[in-house]
């Protein structure tokens, strides 16, 4: 901790390569989120409903109270787990904070938008699957943001991040 907190961080090989390996393994991740969510689905809210509802054409039965609870309960701690340490690493990052606070944010919402939406398909009204469709773009979208942030604070960002102001910023109240 205390390289991140006096900026010693950019001169520590092994902590950055800690998170360099990290940002991989979540971009390994990220892709296979992806290929599971296209396995089963599109970005059409037709497939969604689809999928959760069942579909006699396709032979598809619908998803279970039962299984549907097993996926969140994994997920969401998993996903918590994921996002507890990958946020946590905006909090180094050399941009405004209300810029920071919205990549902590945002990911959280829409991780539980994801999770929360396929539960609202199944049980409560099949329009929510454009919910769904804009949960995963989001959850992704936003998991891709804060790869990208957290290379690019390890090998671009300056010395004032430790401040949460970036020389834009200067003279913003953090």
């Amino acid at each position: 901790m205390r390289f991140v907190i006096t900026g010693e961080w950019r001169r520590n090989t092994l902590l950055q390569t800690i998170i360099v390996l990290y940002v991989v393994y979540v971009g390994g991740l990220w892709l296979t989120n992806a290929l599971l969510y296209f396995n089963k689905m599109s970005l059409y809210p037709s497939s969604v409903v689809s999928y959760y509802l069942g579909n006699e054409e396709k032979f598809l039965s619908p998803r279970t109270y039962q299984g549907l609870l097993e996926v969140s309960h994994f997920h969401l701690f998993a996903m918590g787990m994921l996002l507890l340490v990958l946020t946590h690493l905006m909090l180094f990052v050399p941009i405004r904070n209300s810029t920071k606070a919205w990549l902590i944010a945002l990911p959280f919402f829409s991780a539980l938008l994801d999770e929360g939406s396929g539960w609202a398909v199944r049980f409560v009204h099949p329009l929510f699957a454009w919910t769904k469709v804009a949960g995963f773009l989001l959850l992704q979208g936003s998991l891709g943001a804060l790869m990208v942030i957290s290379l690019w604070a390890v090998f671009g960002g300056s010395a004032r991040a430790y401040r949460g102001q970036t020389e834009a910023a200067v003279g913003e109240p953090s």
